[in-house]
């Protein structure tokens, strides 16, 4: 059989739209990890070990930006995680670049790609 790949949606949110067309636009079974400034706060090793069991799962991955104020907290509550990326307030456009560089850090050091170094 095929092994399935798990894809990395980004999904951002800006406080005029409702929760339900959030929650459509995230794939199917797909698990949450909602940027939240109380989130839990991760090295870009501890991303790394995450994103390579996020593979073994195999399950799509949607990472939820908030708009400026936030994410609704239901929404958070439901989350299947909260991350911290920065103690620094950042607007929602630069949470989206560090986001995915850290993404890519993450993804360099678990395949032993020089880019990260120590």
């Amino acid at each position: 059989s095929r092994r399935r790949h798990t894809r990395y949606p980004l999904v951002t949110w800006s406080s005029d739209v409702c929760s339900s067309d959030l929650q459509s636009a995230i794939p199917k079974g797909a698990r949450i990890v909602a940027l939240d400034e109380r989130g839990t706060t991760v090295t870009t090793a501890v991303l790394a070990g995450k994103l390579a069991q996020w593979q073994l799962d195999a399950h799509d991955v949607a990472f939820v930006i908030g708009g400026p104020d936030g994410l609704d907290p239901a929404f958070k509550q439901a989350a299947h995680e909260r991350l911290r990326l920065s103690d620094l307030t950042m607007p929602h456009a630069m949470v989206r670049v560090v986001l995915v560089e850290q993404l890519y850090r993450a993804w360099s050091m678990h395949t032993n790609h020089p880019y990260h170094r120590e």
